[in-house]
């Protein structure tokens, strides 16, 4: 039982922090009709998934659970990581002129966070999403070269529903296991 609660509460911290940062994601094109009503929906979504997320982890039992302090150490060593990479390099394209692809090393980076972040949240499909979202950074780098449309759009656009739809499939497995814990 108390196995079946981590997965929920895994699952729905998965849910509200992905949902979060879809919304955050989905907001960085700048599109007019009718591609901004599809970043719209895509937003209200996330954050509904968020919510979601909110209830399953609240719906888990916290007194059944065991907290991973050393997890939680090496979860905060990564996200430092993180944010030093993205920030330190968002400001040195801004510095050269290149600011026009700070969206794209900020996933390349987010993409690159999931790969150490698998084996401590005991997720190994994040592995999928860190290739998945590094393949949309190199695709907004791409896009950004040759033509004329903005790399944020492409990188915003596609990390946001990558993550929207991880959040979705992070909510339906907690959905499955809140399930067999009540059959």
């Amino acid at each position: 039982m108390a196995a079946l609660a981590d997965v929920r509460r895994r699952a729905g911290l998965t849910a509200f922090y992905l949902g979060i940062f879809a919304t955050i994601w989905l907001s960085v094109p700048a599109n007019e009709p009718p591609w901004g009503v599809f970043l719209v929906a895509g937003s209200v979504a996330a954050l509904l998934t968020a919510g979601a997320g909110g209830a399953l982890l609240m719906r888990s039992r916290l007194e059944e659970l065991l907290r991973d302090t050393g997890g939680d150490r090496r979860y905060l060593v990564i996200l430092a990581g993180e944010l030093a990479a993205a920030g330190f390099g968002a400001v040195l394209l801004a510095v050269t002129g290149r600011s026009e692809y700070i969206a794209v090393l900020v996933a390349a980076v987010v993409g690159l966070h999931f790969w150490p972040l698998a084996p401590v949240l005991r997720d190994p499909a994040l592995r999928i999403l860190a290739g998945l979202v590094c393949a949309t950074a190199l695709a907004g780098l791409i896009t950004g070269m040759v033509s004329t449309v903005s790399p944020g759009e492409v990188v915003g656009s596609g990390v946001g529903v990558l993550l929207l739809g991880y959040a979705i499939g992070a909510l339906i497995r907690g959905g499955l296991t809140l399930r067999q814990a009540h059959s």
